[in-house]
């Protein structure tokens, strides 16, 4: 069985660098057949050092740093724990969730679940569905088998539409369905992290997180495109359902 050693790049102000080398941008010429749009992607991926250093590390996706660096920061992870992994194609964030919580060492676990079939990854065991199907929660229910969840992370998300309103519903919606699935399963101090857009997470869903967990904050880690307007949303220390919580005891809202 193979494993990948968790690595954390090298940095300069912008990223991850190549060994502490410089490198020289490339430049892609319009092909007669491509779109300018395809032409600035694959310009910017080129040209990305998370990207290369994915590549370099034996990550499935750059997305692998900005979970990475969310943990760093915020130690979500610990040997030992079971992790929740939704919108795991194509398998970034699941590696860093099982090099961290050590499933074949420490007893934990990754439980993923995506639309899209993925490779089988060493210490994960992927479920493969709709997490917004009705039966999707029973499935990964089972999968758990009666254990608590110590972080249950998202990283789902809806095909973009160009129209900035609709995509911030569209990805609101999914993160209200993992909230709700999070309360259900998460352990006494469990975390909940989500992809969001720039605009935050709506008034009704941080009341539930903050009435649920000690500390809800907005996160957006280095590793995430600076013109992106995807955002995370985190809340950890769970302390159990809204229903019953004293509202008076009030928890601490940040930004990061």
């Amino acid at each position: 069985m193979v494993h990948h050693m968790a690595k954390t790049p090298k940095r300069g102000k912008d990223g991850p660098s190549a060994g502490g080398q410089r490198s020289l941008k490339v430049k892609v010429r319009t092909a007669k057949r491509r779109k300018i749009s395809s032409t600035r992607w694959l310009e910017r991926q080129l040209n990305d050092p998370y990207v290369a250093a994915a590549k370099r590390d034996g990550y499935r996706s750059r997305a692998a740093f900005k979970l990475a660096e969310i943990d760093d920061q915020y130690k979500l992870l610990k040997p030992g724990a079971v992790v929740v992994d939704l919108g795991a194609a194509p398998g970034g964030w699941s590696q860093v969730a099982a090099e961290r919580v050590k499933p074949d060492v420490a007893g934990g676990a990754v439980i993923a679940m995506d639309l899209s079939e993925i490779d089988a990854l060493p210490d994960v065991d992927f479920l493969h569905g709709d997490f917004m199907d009705p039966d999707a929660p029973d499935r990964l229910f089972s999968a758990l088998g009666g254990r608590r969840v110590d972080a249950v992370v998202s990283d789902m998300a809806a095909p973009a539409t160009g129209h900035r309103q609709t995509d911030h519903l569209r990805i609101m919606g999914l993160c209200e369905a993992a909230l709700d699935f999070a309360l259900d399963v998460l352990a006494p101090e469990g975390a909940f992290l989500c992809k969001v857009l720039q605009g935050g997470t709506s008034n009704d869903m941080l009341t539930t997180m903050k009435q649920s967990f000690k500390t809800v904050r907005h996160v957006k880690p280095k590793a995430s495109r600076a013109d992106s307007a995807e955002l995370y949303v985190l809340a950890t220390g769970f302390r159990g359902k809204y229903e019953g919580v004293d509202p008076n005891n009030e928890p601490e809202t940040r930004q990061s």
